[in-house]
C-alpha cells in the first residue's frame, strides 16, 4: 500500500491557478484554468452597444454576464479550448476606464 501511495504522489501534478501575465488569477467560472489570455492592443473595441472582438466580429453587449472586471489595464478573453478564433467568448475581462 505504501508503494502505491508513493507512486501516486510521485506522479501527482500540482494544481496552479491560471494567471494573467501581470499575476492575477482568472476566475474558474470562465477559463477552467487554461482558456484565457491577455488580448493584444486593439483586439477589443468599444461600440455603442458593447465590446466587439475584432478577430471574430463577436459583439458582447455591455449588460452581458460574461463581462468581468479586469484586474489590470488590459482586456483578457476566454474561449473554449483557448482558441482565439472561437466565435463565442466564455468571458471578457474589461479594464477599468480609470487606467
Amino acid at each position: 500500500m505504501r508503494k502505491l501511495l508513493a507512486a501516486a504522489l510521485l506522479f501527482a501534478v500540482p494544481a496552479f491557478a491560471h494567471e494573467a501575465p501581470t499575476g492575477w488569477t482568472y476566475g474558474l467560472e470562465c477559463c477552467s484554468n487554461k482558456d484565457c489570455w491577455q488580448e493584444k492592443e486593439g483586439a477589443i473595441t468599444e461600440t455603442p452597444n458593447g465590446y466587439k472582438v475584432v478577430l471574430t466580429n463577436e459583439l458582447i453587449l455591455y449588460n452581458d454576464k460574461r463581462i468581468k472586471k479586469s484586474k489590470d489595464e488590459f482586456f483578457h478573453r476566454c474561449t473554449l479550448s483557448g482558441d482565439p478564433n472561437a466565435g463565442r467568448s466564455l468571458c471578457l475581462y474589461v479594464p477599468n476606464k480609470g487606467y
